[in-house]
């Protein structure tokens, strides 16, 4: 939907937010989702409120920094896989884990394994490895 453009990705984001915020005109289905899990979020609401430090800011991993937007885009995907039960057999793997740990720290351990299944993709030049994926998911159920 956004490709590479960072800056349409923030915005839209910020966007979804403000329109949560305001409630002066219904929120499309994406919207929705992204505002829900930004309410899940209130240590970035702040930042969303703010488009121009939203837009330019800088998140060095080997730093320690979490980019916000990326956390949340792996919330949104994740859910998005449960719905669709895509890797097959991720939406059991994700009840169980819920069962657990509730939603919100189910996600968090699950995120781990779809950022090693990422990274080993970007490393190998390669598709995502749906087997490495579920097995890390498999290891923390």
């Amino acid at each position: 939907m956004f490709g590479n453009q960072r800056e349409q990705l923030r915005q839209f984001y910020c966007d979804a937010w403000q329109k949560h915020l305001e409630q002066k005109e219904p929120l499309s289905p994406l919207e929705q989702q992204i505002a829900v899990v930004i309410k899940e979020h209130p240590e970035y609401h702040t930042l969303l409120e703010n488009k121009d430090a939203s837009m330019s800011a800088e998140y060095l991993p080997e730093m320690g920094e979490t980019n916000p937007f990326l956390h949340l885009g792996m919330h949104l995907g994740i859910r998005d896989q449960v719905s669709t039960d895509r890797p097959p057999g991720i939406a059991e793997l994700y009840q169980r884990l819920v069962s657990l740990k509730g939603i919100h720290d189910a996600e968090h351990a699950m995120m781990e394994c779809l950022a090693e299944m990422i990274w080993q993709a970007q490393q190998h030049q390669t598709a995502p490895d749906d087997i490495l994926y579920m097995d890390c998911l498999g290891k923390i159920t």
